[in-house]
């Protein structure tokens, strides 16, 4: 069964997150809560864009695949990869960029 791609932001980045985790439709469904018989089904309306979740069911895939749920909204590649790596980072990681990005906006990091 070849996949419909992806119309929308929120489907194109759930499911290239739920394949970098290697979690088919399915099982990615019940690991939410969905019914068992319908789980498939309706992750692929999500990822096709023919239905959008409500907030708390992309936190709930978010967290099941292991991204930060703003990664889903992201329209920007560039914004997304950051995203993925931020939720990686560590507190002290996470202050360090910060103070990073601020220096280099002020234009106190030399290149």
């Amino acid at each position: 069964m070849r996949l419909k791609p992806p119309t929308s932001c929120f489907g194109r980045r759930m499911r290239e997150a739920r394949k970098l985790a290697g979690i088919p439709q399915d099982k990615l469904g019940v690991a939410i809560g969905l019914d068992e018989g319908t789980a498939s089904a309706r992750i692929s309306r999500y990822e096709t864009g023919a239905h959008a979740p409500p907030y708390d069911v992309a936190s709930k895939l978010a967290r099941v695949l292991r991204v930060p749920v703003a990664y889903f909204y992201c329209e920007d590649e560039a914004l997304a990869r950051l995203i993925v790596s931020w939720g990686e980072a560590s507190a002290s990681q996470r202050q360090n960029i910060v103070a990073f990005v601020e220096r280099e906006l002020r234009g106190e990091i030399l290149s």
